[in-house]
């Protein structure tokens, strides 16, 4: 699975999101799909990166994008160990 797919399918999951959902209200979300495949890319070249940061969002609301991200990731059969590299360096 391509970072594209992940963002993808990782940005339906939030935008299904009823608490998470309205924080994108007004928001391109072509043009945030393309900054998170970006931050998903250098993610999985081991370089941190916060895409959510300026979004007002809470550190629980942040915890809950980073699952989603995980249940994408592990349904895309990433190794363990590159899934909590993501993560860590995603959904801070």
């Amino acid at each position: 699975m391509t970072p594209a797919e992940i963002v993808r399918r990782w940005l339906r999951l939030v935008t299904a999101d009823a608490e998470l959902s309205p924080y994108l209200v007004g928001v391109d979300l072509g043009r945030l799909a393309a900054h998170l495949t970006a931050s998903v890319t250098a993610a999985l070249a081991g370089e941190a990166t916060d895409p959510w940061g300026g979004l007002g969002l809470s550190k629980e609301q942040h915890r809950r994008i980073g699952d989603y991200l995980v249940g994408v990731c592990w349904a895309a059969d990433l190794p363990d160990g590159l899934i909590a590299e993501v993560r860590r360096a995603v959904a801070r």
